[in-house]
Formats: C-alpha cells, sequence, structure tokens
C-alpha cells in the first residue's frame, strides 16, 4: 500500500471540525516531503516531530529514505493550526508504507508527538470528542491526560495513550498464514476510559455573604441581579465593599445546569484555560482596566474568544469601571443587548456566545471621595465631566441596576459577629425566583430562562401591567426621560422584584422599586 488515509480534529472557533489526513508515497526516487492543506508553523513542523517520534519509537525514519511523500490535510480550504495532527499523520505514514497493518475507519486520532514518541495534552479534547462522535465516529484516541475530559461525552469510546507505541500495539491486526492461523503474537491492548461523571466541587468561600458589614441597599440590588440575570453597577468611594460584594455575588447565582457544564468547559478548553476536568460553577472573570478591545471581545486573524465569551452563564466584573478604553466600552452594546458578539474579519466571521451577567463598579469621581461625608473631593470640574463621558448614554441603558455604596460605620466594622443572612439563604431564594422564570418560560419559543432575556413582544405576554401599575411607570418615565430601552428594563426588573416575593402579578411597589435603581444625574 502507497497510499493510506486517517482521520483526526482540530478546534475551529469553539467547535470541533474532523480533518482528513491522507499519506501517497512514492519510492524509489529522490527524496521529497511535502505537506499540504493550509497548515500553520507548528503543523508543518509535524514532520520533524514525526519522524522523531517514528525512529525512536523502533521505525524507519522516513528522512533517512529515497522517496517522495506527501501528506495532504482536508479539507482544503480550512486554515490548519497546532498540533493536532501529529499521532494521525505518524499512523497514515506507516499504514501507507506498510510498516504496520490496521482498520482506520470509525477512528479519530488526536495528539502531539515529543522526539521520543510521548503524546502530550491537547487545547479542546471535550469538542474535539463532540465533533467525533456527531460526525458516527465510534472511537477516539487522544493523550491521557485528556481522556477524562473526553469521557464528558456519551456515545463514543475513549483511548487515552502515552505514547505512540501504545496506539500502533492496540490497532495493530498481526500477520496470519492461509489456514488463519496467527504468524505474530497478539500485541497489548488498551483499556477504555471509564465515563467521567459531572459531579458539582464543594465550594470553599472565604467570604459568606453575611460577613459583609452594612451595605444592605447594594446586597439587595445583586440579590435582585443574581434572581433575574440583570446587569448591576456599583458606585463608591474606594474601600467600600465593591470588588468584595462581586466576588460573593458569584456564589448565589444558581448551579449550571449538565449542557451549560459542557458548553462552558469546551470554551475553556478551546482558549487552553481549563484547570479542571470540568466546570461546574459559573464563570467569573475580571480582566484588568487596561485590557484590550480584541482581549474583551475577541478576534485576531482567526477569530478567537474575549473575556465576553469566557464569562458566558456566569460574571463579567469590571473594576474601575469608567478606567476602560472608551472603545471596550461601547464594544460592550452588542454582547449585552443580543447575548452573543459577532465578529467579522477578512478571513471570515464568528458568532460566540455572550450571555452574562455584567457586575460594574466605580469611583463617583477621580479621586473618589464625590459625595463622601468623610473627605473633600478634590476633582476640578474639567475632571469630573470628562470622567462623566466615559460612560454613553447607550452604555447606561443598558445597566438596569444602579446602586451606591457608600461608607460603613466603624462599629459595624468592629463587629465580630456575623450579622444578617448568610450566602445559602440568599442563593436559596435566588433559586426559587429563577425557578418560577423557568417555569413561566416554558413554553417560549426561543426557550429565554430569565427575565432579562424578554423582548418587547415577550414582556406585553409574561410581564403584563395592570392600569394603574402602568400609569405610575408612565408618569415617572416621564419625569426621569427614560428612552424605550430604560423603560422595558424597568418592567422586567419589576417582574424579578415580583418573583422574590413569589407574586404572581406586578403591583406598584414593584415598579417602583424598579425604578430606584435607574441612574440619576447628580
Amino acid at each position: 500500500m502507497s497510499f493510506s488515509r486517517i482521520y483526526s480534529a482540530q478546534t475551529h472557533l469553539l467547535k470541533g471540525k474532523v480533518v482528513t489526513v491522507e499519506v501517497d508515497i512514492t519510492k524509489n526516487t529522490l527524496h521529497s516531503f511535502t505537506l499540504v492543506g493550509l497548515p500553520d508553523k507548528a503543523v508543518d513542523e509535524s514532520k520533524d516531530r514525526m519522524s522523531s517520534a517514528l525512529k525512536n519509537s523502533g521505525y524507519n525514519s522516513p528522512k533517512n529514505q529515497n522517496q517522495k511523500i506527501v501528506i495532504s490535510l482536508s479539507p482544503a480550504d480550512l486554515k490548519k493550526e497546532g498540533p493536532y495532527f501529529d499521532l494521525a499523520i505518524a499512523l497514515a505514514y506507516l499504514l501507507s508504507a506498510d510498516e504496520i497493518n490496521f482498520n482506520p475507519e470509525s477512528k479519530i486520532f488526536l495528539g502531539e508527538l515529543s522526539l521520543n514518541g510521548e503524546l502530550r495534552p491537547i487545547k479542546g479534547a471535550l469538542p474535539l470528542t463532540e465533533a467525533a462522535k456527531n460526525a458516527g465516529y465510534k472511537e477516539i484516541f487522544l493523550p491521557i491526560e485528556n481522556a477524562e475530559e473526553a469521557a464528558l461525552v456519551d456515545g463514543i469510546i475513549i483511548y487515552g495513550v502515552k505514547n505512540l507505541k501504545e496506539v500502533i500495539d492496540h490497532i495493530y491486526i498481526p500477520k496470519k498464514d492461509k489456514k488463519g492461523n496467527l504468524l505474530e503474537a497478539e500485541r497489548p491492548k488498551i483499556q477504555s476510559f471509564p465515563k467521567t461523571e459531572i459531579k458539582p466541587k464543594e465550594k470553599i468561600n472565604n467570604i459568606d455573604w453575611s460577613d459583609i458589614k452594612g451595605q444592605e441597599g447594594a446586597k439587595r440590588g445583586l440579590e435582585i441581579a443574581a434572581s433575574g440575570g440583570h446587569n448591576i453597577a456599583m458606585s463608591g468611594p474606594p474601600g467600600t465593599g465593591k470588588t468584595m460584594l462581586a466576588r460573593v455575588f458569584s456564589n448565589v447565582l444558581p448551579n449550571l445546569s449538565k449542557d451549560d457544564c459542557l458548553e462552558i468547559t469546551g470554551i475553556h478548553s478551546i482558549v487552553g484555560l481549563l484547570e479542571d476536568t470540568i466546570i461546574t460553577d459559573p464563570p467569573f472573570r475580571a480582566p484588568h482596566h487596561t485590557a484590550s478591545y480584541v482581549s474583551m471581545i475577541g478576534g485576531g486573524a482567526n477569530p478567537k474568544p474575549g473575556e465576553v465569551t469566557l464569562a458566558h452563564k456566569g460574571v463579567l466584573f469590571l473594576d474601575e469601571f469608567p478606567e476602560f478604553e472608551k472603545r471596550v466600552l461601547e464594544s460592550l452594546r452588542q454582547p449585552l443587548e443580543d447575548n452573543v458578539v459577532s465578529i467579522s474579519r477578512a478571513r471570515g466571521s464568528a458568532i460566540f456566545p455572550s450571555n452574562f451577567i455584567l457586575v460594574a463598579a466605580m469611583n463617583p469621581c477621580p479621586c473618589g471621595n464625590k459625595g463622601n461625608k468623610q473627605k473633600n473631593c478634590i476633582c476640578k470640574p474639567m475632571d469630573l465631566d470628562r470622567y462623566k463621558r466615559k460612560l454613553s448614554g447607550p452604555i447606561m441603558d443598558r445597566i438596569d441596576i444602579w446602586v451606591t455604596v457608600g461608607n460603613v460605620d466603624y462599629e459595624k466594622l468592629s463587629n465580630i459577629e456575623q450579622v444578617g443572612e448568610n450566602t445559602d439563604t440568599i442563593k436559596e431564594r435566588v433559586n426559587k425566583a429563577r425557578n418560577i422564570q423557568l417555569k413561566r418560560f416554558k413554553g417560549s419559543s426561543r426557550k429565554i430562562k430569565t427575565n432579562s432575556e424578554m423582548n418587547v413582544k415577550e414582556l406585553n405576554i409574561y410581564a403584563p401591567l395592570d392600569d394603574e401599575t402602568k400609569k405610575i411607570l408612565n408618569q415617572s418615565a416621564e419625569r426621569l426621560d427614560l428612552s424605550a430601552r430604560a423603560y422595558h428594563r424597568t418592567i422586567k426588573l419589576a417582574r424579578t422584584i415580583a418573583d422574590l416575593e413569589e407574586s404572581e402579578n406586578i403591583k406598584i411597589p414593584h415598579i417602583l422599586e424598579a425604578l430606584q435603581y435607574r441612574p440619576r444625574e447628580n
């Protein structure tokens, strides 16, 4: 046999894509070694890694023979990136050179080869395994370090391997004589990897909700935000607990469903940020205010996800909110409105999920002491005006809740006893409100889960107002000069407040509380 075909895969955007590896060998000619199919540098260098791995595994190196080798990675118009194909290329070469014999059908081979034939872990094992299963493949071979992650996928046999020799021994078909007797000894087989169960990890909360002294208004706003998936901004002097509140906030969010766990794990695996086998808690992302536009939104020549996608189904915490570059803040408009981010580049476009809760923290002015009764503000009027202009109207409109986090009395701070409700109590109420929303939206055609995801048409169906409540809202909206977006977001917020009270209808107190969370000019 001078031709062979084997199957591998690589990540493309946030999914896996099956790649066919074909090898053709022409013997007794000048040596030539070509790899085609839009390979990047890492893929092109696989020729050297594969050659050394074969030599150190007891096989002939393809570089020591007079032959023409052509390796094709198809589809040819897909940019091939990363060291995913080393194992498949090595096996395809051996099969084409008649050095081994096996049946490559229904098998996917993934892994980077070291020079001595050992397999190194790869990124994106979970989405690659899902792509292999969806394409009808029955078995997948990949590095042992990635096997537990891949075993989260049902319906496909997972083999975790340590080196090239283990793979060859497992798939090798021994030679037989005409009577069917084995001419070679059977080689050792690899045990398939057991299915990985999704088990929520026990949280070790260093800070409990009740550890935060005072700030009852901010706590109430955060509870509402968690219950309905609303965006929230906290404003106050430095050192009043804004960052602490944001970090405790992620602990009261509902547990992720199985599908959400797999989706988030796949995203983090592709980016290379997966620390555990699976992510079972809502992600918490807190980029620094010097973060660039691309790192926040995603992009690049070949689009990659940014912070808004890494925070999908979790929290995006932006501390020092107005200090972010204006272009970065304005780029948040689409993900905050549509829960997706669309990236277009010359080489292609991509749509990444970005359904997160924005938690923003900011000082009231550059020096942080505006409105502080204990310290004087030293900012000039020009500085205050410039600071205020950093946040545009459209961005402020997309944040549902604005709360003030003021200074706390020293007597409260010195009280070592836990005061108020703990994290578990708050989370229980949040879960109850979320369950009410899931039941309400069960028949929705868009499969929404929280009040914040409702559009205008769904507001009329799921959040109707009686005449008296509507009159109060309209009068208040006119006085506050609310935009149409802010008007509708106020109704969504009131619906969440009503859910926390287990009220079937939105009442006037719910609307009035929702209106209190709109930003006000100082």
